[in-house]
Order: structure tokens, then C-alpha cells, then sequence
């Protein structure tokens, strides 16, 4: 196939494959929250922030992976440009967008009688409440989610490009963690404000603005750190990437999207 002999369309490919694989698993593994604390067997953590305090961390099992796409959208920007990164971040989001309608039509059908107790758990476990429970997340989360992502991405494009025209090739490590950084700062808002603030406008469960900014201040902090800690992730792909294409087509790719809008 002549795909499979054109570089630089495969290497899009795989690329994309992994972005697009990792957006939509981290979207169904945030539904469950996790103790950072007690994964790591620590004490628990107490911090007060905006006057809020905070016992323990507790993030989305989402943030897991995310950090692994911001690194895929940078590592695509590198060799793609803005409109490779721009074109899969649209496709994610209705990808995103479009599971969610096929689960809330699955959390909608009839189920089998006889699969409702089905698990080894017996009537301990109702498979139908489990499913819903676990998959039946609010509206406002997706949009949230989905919101945060689009932002943080355009954000993150913005940036990586805004860095290398004023450095050329060098600093990878400046251009791919920093726009990292500030798009994880957007991501770790946006994503709170719209679930848990104006979502719930009038509600007795309307989250309060400092406790907002704690919250999301404290996931930040997390995802600022996990940023610079898989700094070293995005020159080993830079590597493999260049021994793939081989120097003069790695560099006429790099040149190319450098110069992208």
C-alpha cells in the first residue's frame, strides 16, 4: 500500500491514533476519583488555599492520560503544525461528543433480564444501576470537559508556536513543557467552573468560588509537576521520530509547520 511507504502520512497517523485513543479513555476513566495519597501510600494531604481546606487529593482517574495527549499534541504540532493538531483536536471533541450519545442510547435500551444479576456478585450487585451509575455522568461534566479541552488545546497550540518562531529548533523542553503548563492551567479551570459552577447556578450544590480556585488550583499543582517530570518522554519520541523519517525529511517537516498558521 502506498500509505504504508509515505513517512510522514503514517507517522500522522499513529500519531493521531494514539492522541484520538488516549482523549476518549481519559473521558470514561474520569468517572472515577482516586486518592493520590493513599495510591502513593502517603499521609494525607491537608492544604488550605482561598481559604478553603482541603483534606487529601483526590483527582480524576482522567488526569492519568491527559497529560500524555498534551504531549501528543505537541509532539503533532512539532512535525504538523498548527492545522495537524487543530484538525485532530475537532475530531476528538465529536468523537468524545459522539460516544456519549451512543452510551446515553445504551444506558436507555432494555436490559436482559437475566444480565442484571449476572456478575459472581449475584443480587449484590445490580448490573444495570452499576452501568448507569458508572456511565450516567451530568451533561454539564462533558460540556465541561469538552470545553476544557478545546480551550487548552487551541491554547496549547498558540503557545508551542509562539516559542519556537522566537527560538528556531532549540528548546524543545521550553516550547513543549511550557505550553503544556499554561494549557493545563486553562484545562484545570475550565473544566470546574462550567460543572460545578455555572452548571448549578441556584442550586443548593453550587460550588463557591474559592472553593473553585482551590480545587483547581490543587490539580494544577499536580499536573504542573507530572508537565516537567515527562519532559524527557518528549525528546525520546523526538528521537525516535528522526531516526524514523531520517534527518533531511524530519527537518523539512519541522520547517514546514514551523511556518503553519
Amino acid at each position: 500500500m502506498k500509505v504504508l511507504n509515505n513517512k510522514p502520512l503514517l507517522l500522522y497517523i499513529v500519531l493521531a491514533a494514539f492522541f484520538l485513543t488516549n482523549a476518549l479513555v481519559a473521558e470514561f476513566m474520569g468517572v472515577k476519583i482516586f486518592s493520590l495519597d493513599d495510591t502513593l501510600g502517603l499521609p494525607r494531604i491537608t492544604i488550605s488555599i482561598f481559604g478553603e481546606k482541603i483534606e487529601g487529593i483526590s483527582l480524576t482517574c482522567g488526569v492519568l492520560l491527559w497529560p500524555f495527549v498534551f504531549i501528543m499534541t505537541d509532539i503533532i504540532n512539532e512535525y504538523f503544525g498548527p492545522r495537524g493538531v487543530r484538525l485532530l483536536s475537532v475530531l476528538a471533541a465529536c468523537m468524545i461528543g459522539y460516544a456519549f450519545i451512543m452510551l446515553y442510547a445504551a444506558m436507555n435500551v432494555i436490559p436482559a433480564a437475566w444480565w442484571i444479576y449476572s456478575s459472581s456478585y449475584g443480587e449484590q450487585l445490580n448490573m444495570e444501576y452499576a452501568f448507569r451509575s458508572v456511565f450516567g455522568q451530568g451533561m454539564a461534566i462533558i460540556a465541561g470537559s469538552l470545553t476544557a479541552f478545546l480551550i487548552g488545546q487551541l491554547m496549547d497550540v498558540y503557545v508551542f508556536n509562539w516559542v519556537k518562531r522566537k527560538t528556531g529548533e532549540k528548546f524543545i523542553w521550553l516550547r513543549a513543557t511550557g505550553s503544556t503548563v499554561v494549557s493545563q492551567l486553562i484545562d484545570s479551570f475550565v473544566v470546574l467552573f462550567i460543572a460545578f459552577y455555572v452548571a448549578r447556578i441556584g442550586q443548593d450544590n453550587q460550588w463557591s468560588m474559592t472553593l473553585l480556585l482551590a480545587v483547581g488550583t490543587v490539580n494544577y499543582l499536580y499536573k504542573f509537576i507530572v508537565a516537567v517530570l515527562l519532559t524527557p518522554v518528549i525528546y525520546v519520541i523526538h528521537y525516535q521520530i528522526d531516526a524514523f523519517l531520517g534527518e533531511e525529511m524530519s527537518l523539512a517537516l519541522r520547517q514546514q509547520a514551523m511556518h503553519e498558521k
